[in-house]
């Protein structure tokens, strides 16, 4: 009795650690992808506003600096629009990976379901000939 106890408590504690293996190595990647599409937009924008800090500091008169304020604007636009393309691509991503976790947890369920109602029919047909 306690053996079959151990070795069903050892298969579940198996499969929970694989199942968690599964889960942080999407989730992980997740993280990676994320942190590696946030630096390189941090570095685009980055040198596209010391390269007009750049023109700023070229500026020697009233009529140089008039030509700069368009020029400001459009890194500011840009960046901006850098800014909310990167965060949609996380967002992107970050829900596939969220959907990649949650088919991982849900083929856990559908197995344990699975397993649980086999046991439940064993010991229905093993009880059946004793209620005789």
């Amino acid at each position: 009795m306690y053996q079959q106890f151990n070795e069903q408590f050892a298969a579940a504690t198996r499969q929970f650690a694989d199942t968690a293996a599964q889960i942080n190595r999407i989730a992980i990647e997740n993280a990676e992808a994320v942190f590696g599409l946030q630096l390189s937009a941090l570095e685009e924008r980055a040198n596209a506003t010391f390269a007009f800090f750049g023109e700023v500091t070229e500026a020697r008169d009233l009529d140089a600096a008039k030509t700069l304020f368009p020029k400001g604007v459009q890194v500011a636009r840009e960046n901006l629009e850098r800014a909310v393309a990167t965060s949609q691509e996380v967002v992107d991503r970050t829900v596939k990976a969220n959907e990649a976790i949650s088919q991982v947890a849900k083929s856990q369920f559908e197995a344990a379901a699975k397993k649980a109602e086999a046991n439940v029919e064993k010991a229905v047909k093993a009880a059946a000939p004793k209620a005789k």
